[in-house]
């Protein structure tokens, strides 16, 4: 046998000594030298190969200079007491020629190193690798065994080498081994926790099968006195006390006497317990910024555990409320995830320290979490907030508790109970079947989409697979894609019968970010036998049409659209082969499995479409020619500067922005007949007005007569291959469109379709709304020849604007000219369970993102098309077009398999002649150069006009308003509002994605003070109490606006008593006028204003 193989070396290691023969071309040590690095602690090994490596001198024997390392710097593990020794080693290699003495070894390098000494000693720092025996036990206990003691009972290891695989690193925040805490019986603990003896395991460190027998234990993890006293509190106010004492080990700051007064305040309303741990600790090892500004503890939310790891190896908790919820958090429990972000690596050592910490797992306290799955969220970038990009890169981990010896985790245990992290992921999928390593990370993170749980008993659901439709030529066979795989129409779409449908909640985007149990669902009546809510009312209406969703069932993993099919029989789901992600094992079909049917997304009503820069280059090579966007960009700034004194402008802004402008209360003001001159009305509606022509310089320009719709295909098999079907609120249309889905780049991307009517369809949606219907006929799926999309709940660009109809030329579809070779890849079910871990957690710090390489394709596509659409302008050289069209085909093929790479696991590179070293000015790059093509001519248009004013009068107060308030709610109102102030204040400097949350949180408490409820419409009050109070408000409010000349101060009134002010307005206009008083939808008004 190999004899590498026969002294195991934990994988950093191994990565090092690869690393190292590489460098210095010299063949690996044997088995003997192997052995030496196997003796000492994995930081020591690593140490004594940083130095081998680093050395200037020539190496002629690996394996004896290594020995000779170890003697010189090694530090043995020693596993009688768990702390690391400084030793000497015998060897039978001779010594080396600039040798000295090493009767008295030197201390560990690692203490020489300042970058790895703050590392290792971090709050999270790795203290020793040396395995030993765990134990938590009291001397005496009169015949009853401990919780720990009965873990153990069962372990019966033959050495400490079989309880601890090598590579495990331990994570220590330790305090003196010699402390301890006197029982009532008098007697001492010694306090190592290594987590539940559940994951120790006395087999070969190596498994030769994927399902290994235990996780890899927790490390040597010494309990303090402070840990256990804090044990007592519920584990939000717990991760609130580590959040406070920042970077700092809870020992140095947190002092027994301390602890014992925190555990006083373990019955205390967590708004008041937030307020005395910020006092005492926050304001002292916390930025401002650090503290939990979402006050609404008990609202239900989502409670989201943060972790931010630094490049140091030091991290800090932060907790925060969001609205969204997965369906990992929903099933195992908030307060089991922990969501982690890694500060950019700038090196290959801090990635090898990274991978070292996720190997090892973080400790919360007596609770231990693992590494679960991870997200590169790069496509979403945009939305993130300035901190979150400072503390991290855009791959989120998320790691989930695995251990723990907290007195409330004994009732808690149903993720604890499964022997490896890799057996709990299969209680959700059987993940293992998945047949490369990067699809095993991307399927499992369908868990992590942001979805609302469809309350429906999936035992009473028959799920039922139908085939795919394949694609067909001429001669009626099937047509194959490049890899050899028959090509299909109705990639990810199928069918759900419409009792089940009409369960998605009608109000749906609200639902999705309201916890389940706190959503009231639409009734009308009661459903008898009803598998949908356990015999609850449900409303008997239209549902939607298309339900984007993710089915998890008996072990195997769904992801794509329903269509809404009333021929199907009630309670009944039809998924295809081409929507199933994961398969079940049938081996596995006996174990339970978290099933769920999770909402994404529905069909729904779309607002107006607006074009994007790769629209108006792709648009603009079609044929359209320049001056159309242009004048479309002017019409557009014209019509935001109108917005101030012009009702029609003013409606249309306030309607697209109602959704994101204080719940609409813009809408409201007009419904109640609030002059638009009014102060605080200016001041939104020109935010609002901001707001839309903020992105008009990318070309975000509205457009009319275009929409983005759900995309699906035929039931009928009735539309040609150059014919869809589009049904918006009137039913379906006629006519030629447009049809665009991003992130298109190819000159063919564009498609000119017919719309047509198709009578038979109805047969299958009724009434339905809102989605695009494409062909299964022909050779190739048109949804494929637009950037190779599928109907999985893409949504795509449908226009019948008449004049791109008239101008646009389509070009021919897009079709692969430049392939990225697969990646060899080995199975998972092939790996070790150890195995499988390390390969998960390096691709978590690999050197590049596939989301970077969409970024550099992209960016240099662009920066080409700008040279291609000049050229195009100028009459250029034809041979210079030619070269850059080239490039950009090149590039578009490299764009969509990054897009694709993270579940393909292809290896996508660019090479250097197709990334672009210029960029034009407006994309904000350097170098730059002033851009002449139409983009760069709807920039500098934009910029000329973006900083016109919009008019902003003096405050001044709605004369309806001018009436006799009590002083005592002026009073009540005035001493609010100086609270309000500085809780407003606090929850802004929150910089991370729940600053919104947090900002909403704080309205949503005076709402309550105000209503007694969470709105107007739901206040049970006396209404004049309610109007006094919310005309108290305005005037305090409007007096300190005008005090300080702060128009926007005047907000506060509107945000929080808004809709009592417009009430009272309304009640006051009809009283004077006669005017009869009515409700309306905003919605009523589309297409007129």
């Amino acid at each position: 046998m190999n004899g590498e193989l026969e002294v195991p070396l934990p994988f950093t290691v191994d990565r090092m000594i690869d690393e190292i023969c590489v460098q210095k071309l010299l063949p690996p040590p044997d088995a003997a030298a192997r052995r030496f690095l196997s003796k000492i602690t994995e930081e020591s090994a690593i140490d004594v190969l940083r130095r081998v490596s680093s050395t200037s001198k020539p190496i002629y024997n690996i394996s004896s200079y290594i020995v000779w390392m170890v003697n010189k710097y090694g530090t043995l593990a020693s596993a009688s007491n768990g702390e690391a020794e400084s030793v000497s080693l015998s060897s039978h290699y001779p010594s080396s020629p600039s040798s000295t003495a090493c009767s008295s070894p030197q201390k560990s390098a690692l203490h020489d190193s300042p970058t790895l000494k703050e590392f290792f000693e971090s709050p999270c720092c790795c203290k020793s690798a040396s395995p030993v025996k765990s134990q938590y036990y009291s001397a005496t206990n009169n015949g009853h065994e401990t919780r720990l003691q009965r873990q153990n009972s069962g372990l019966s290891c033959s050495s400490l080498k079989d309880a601890m695989p090598a590579y495990a690193p331990s994570v220590s925040h330790s305090v003196s081994p010699t402390s301890s805490l006197k029982g009532t019986n008098g007697n001492h603990l010694d306090r190592n926790f290594y987590g539940s003896p559940r994951t120790s395991h006395c087999g070969s460190p190596v498994q030769t099968k994927l399902s290994a027998p235990f996780d890899p234990p927790a490390s040597n993890y010494k309990i303090s006195d402070q840990s256990l006293i804090l044990a007592e509190l519920e584990f939000r106010k717990l991760f609130m006390v580590y959040s406070y004492i920042g970077r700092n080990k809870l020992e140095d700051v947190v002092s027994v006497d301390d602890a014992n007064e925190i555990n006083s305040m373990k019955s205390l309303q967590m708004l008041d317990f937030e307020d005395r741990m910020w006092s005492k600790f926050g304001s002292r090892y916390c930025q401002p910024s650090d503290r939990a500004s979402n006050l609404d503890w008990d609202s239900g939310k989502t409670h989201s555990y943060k972790c931010y790891v630094c490049s140091d190896g030091g991290y800090q908790f932060k907790p925060s409320l969001i609205r969204k919820r997965t369906h990992l958090q929903r099933v195992i429990g908030d307060e089991n995830v922990l969501t982690v972000k890694f500060a950019v690596a700038a090196d290959m050592t801090t990635c090898r320290n990274y991978e070292t910490f996720a190997e090892s797992g973080i400790h919360v306290g007596l609770r231990h979490y693992r590494f679960f799955v991870f997200k590169d969220e790069g496509k979403e970038r945009k939305t993130y907030e300035k901190e979150d990009r400072k503390r991290g890169s855009s791959v989120t981990c998320y790691f989930v508790k695995r251990e723990s010896i907290a007195p409330w985790d004994d009732r808690d245990n149903l993720i604890m109970n499964y022997k490896t992290t890799h057996d709990v992921r299969c209680l959700f999928m059987h993940i293992h079947t998945v047949p490369n390593i990067a699809k095993y990370n991307a399927r499992l993170s369908l868990i992590l989409s942001t979805t609302i749980k469809l309350q429906v008993d999936l035992a009473s659901v028959s799920v039922e697979q139908i085939d795919d439709i394949p694609c067909i030529d001429e001669n009626g066979c099937t047509v194959c894609d490049e890899d050899g795989e028959p090509s299909i129409h109705t990639d990810g779409t199928g069918f759900i019968s419409e009792d089940l449908a009409v369960l998605v909640p009608n109000d749906f985007l609200d639902a999705k970010f309201t916890k389940t149990k706190d959503y009231e669902f639409d009734v009308i009546q009661t459903e008898t036998g009803s598998a949908g809510l356990g015999g609850r009312q449900v409303l008997v209406r239209e549902p939607p049409l298309l339900i984007q969703c993710r089915l998890f069932h008996e072990g195997s993993a769904v992801k794509g659209t329903l269509l809404v099919n009333k021929k199907l029989k009630p309670r009944t789901i039809q998924v295809r082969p081409s929507m199933i992600k994961v398969k079940k094992d049938p081996r596995l079909s006996d174990n339970k499995s978290f099933n769920s049917l999770e909402i994404v997304s529905v069909s729904h009503k779309p607002k107006e479409a607006k074009l994007s820069k790769y629209l108006i280059a792709l648009l603009s090579i079609g044929g359209v020619p320049k001056e159309y966007f242009l004048e479309l960009l002017a019409n557009t700034l014209n019509d935001v500067q109108r917005v101030c004194f012009d009702p029609r402008a003013a409606f249309r802004i306030a309607n697209i922005y109602q959704n994101i402008d204080d719940s609409g209360i813009c809408i409201e003001m007009f419904g109640a007949r609030i002059p638009l001159t009014e102060p605080f009305f200016q001041y939104r509606l020109s935010q609002l007005a901001k707001q839309e022509r903020k992105r008009l310089g990318e070309g975000k320009i509205p457009l009319t007569e275009s929409f983005y719709l759900m995309g699906t295909t035929d039931p009928t098999g009735t539309l040609n291959s150059d014919e869809v079907c589009v049904i918006l609120e009137n039913g379906q249309i006629s006519g030629k469109v447009l049809v665009y889905r991003s992130p298109g780049l190819h000159f063919g991307d564009i498609h000119v379709l017919n719309a047509r009517y198709v009578k038979e369809l109805e047969d299958y949606i009724g009434n339905g709304k809102f989605a695009i219907f494409f062909s299964t006929k022909g050779r190739r799926s048109v949804a494929n020849e637009i950037a190779t999309g599928d109907f999985d709940g893409d949504l795509y660009f449908v226009s019948r604007n008449p004049q791109l109809l008239y101008y646009f030329k389509p070009s021919e579809p897009w079709t692969r000219i430049y392939s990225t070779p697969n990646a060899s890849s080995k199975k998972p079910s092939d790996l070790s369970f150890e195995e499988l871990e390390k390969e998960l957690i390096r691709l978590v710090f690999s050197p590049k993102t596939h989301s970077s390489v969409v970024g550099i394709t992209a960016e240099s596509w662009m920066s080409f098309m700008d040279r291609y659409l000049t050229l195009q302008d100028d009459d250029g050289d034809d041979d210079e077009k030619r070269d850059i069209k080239k490039k950009m085909l090149h590039l578009i093929d490299l764009h969509y398999d990054a897009i694709d790479a993270a579940k393909s696991g292809k290896k996508v590179v660019v090479p250097n002649n197709l990334k672009a070293t210029h960029y034009p000015h407006y994309m904000g790059r350097k170098p730059e150069y002033h851009s002449t093509s139409v983009l760069g001519k709807i920039f500098d248009q934009f910029q000329n006009r973006k900083n016109e004013k919009l008019p902003v009068q003096e405050i001044w107060k709605l004369p309806e308003f001018n009436v006799s308030i009590p002083d005592s709610c002026l009073n009540t109102w005035n001493e609010r509002y100086r609270t309000y102030k500085q809780e407003m204040s606090n929850a802004l400097k929150d910089n991370d994605q729940s600053k919104n949350d947090a900002a909403s949180s704080v309205i949503t408490k005076y709402k309550q003070m105000l209503y007694g409820a969470s709105d107007f419409k739901d206040s049970t009050r006396n209404i004049e109490d309610v109007y006094n109070e919310a005309l108290a408000i305005y005037h305090v409010t409007y007096d300190y606006a005008k005090s300080i000349k702060d128009v926007a101060k005047c907000g506060f009134a509107w945000k929080v008593a808004g809709s009592a002010l417009c009430a009272y307005h309304r009640k006051n206009h009809c009283m004077k006028t006669g005017e009869r008083e009515i409700t309306f939808l905003s919605s009523a008004f589309d297409g007129i204003f």
